[in-house]
């Protein structure tokens, strides 16, 4: 059993996930979302497309700073990119409180100097690599983290009820094993907005009159 890696996935690990929507709530406001599966797994394969490349030059030995400037310029909408870098952030400052290791204590040093710009993608990839969890794992949890967050913000927005949310999360599971199959072995350079829809209602979440969410 890979205790470190239930430990991530799990969601008292605090990272800051559950206060973005991933465009989710602007969505439902703007009448887009036609069922919440069918958003979900559209939402999950466009993560494949425009964010597992960067995990996994995250992950690379010495992509990291590559990595997150072009996540810094790839990722333009105000609301994506503040929510990228926020859960980035969280994401290495919780890591190098629970697990004793220098390199993700310089990676919290270098954050709060201001020398990253700390997007969540690249440094999911980075923390794990410094875990000495493998590339596809990296990947794998990303994904499911991805997943889990917007099936969360189902429920919270009243989209879905917990039981139905468990029951779309075993649907998808297949769906998140063929974005990995087909994402996997990307590069950055293969970058590309699958779901335009997710990020055009991501953008209209500051225009929102009320907010459950901070994007």
């Amino acid at each position: 059993m890979d205790w470190l890696l239930l430990q991530l996935a799990d969601s008292a690990f605090p990272t800051g996930g559950f206060v973005h929507s991933g465009g989710l709530e602007a969505a439902a406001r703007l009448g887009l979302v036609e069922g919440v599966g069918p958003w979900l797994e559209r939402s999950l394969r466009h993560a494949g497309r425009a964010q597992l490349p960067l995990v996994g030059a995250g992950w690379d030995d010495g992509g990291l700073d590559a990595a997150d400037a072009l996540a810094e310029a790839w990722i333009r909408d105000p609301a994506a990119n503040r929510a990228s870098r926020g859960q980035g952030q969280a994401w290495v400052g919780t890591a190098a409180a629970a697990f004793p290791s220098p390199a993700l204590a310089a990676l919290k040093r270098r954050l709060r100097a201001g020398e990253l710009h700390g997007h969540l993608a690249p440094l999911c990839g980075r923390v794990l690599a410094e875990l000495g969890q493998a590339r596809r794992r990296a990947q794998e949890l990303f994904l499911f983290l991805h997943l889990r967050a917007g099936i969360s913000t189902a429920v919270r927005l009243g989209l879905a009820g917990p039981l139905e949310a468990q029951r779309l999360q075993a649907a998808l599971a297949g769906a998140l094993d063929a974005t990995l199959a087909a994402c996997g072995a990307l590069g950055t350079d293969d970058l590309a907005a699958t779901a335009p829809l997710c990020d055009l209602a991501q953008g209209h979440h500051d225009r929102l009159d009320t907010r459950i969410f901070a994007t």
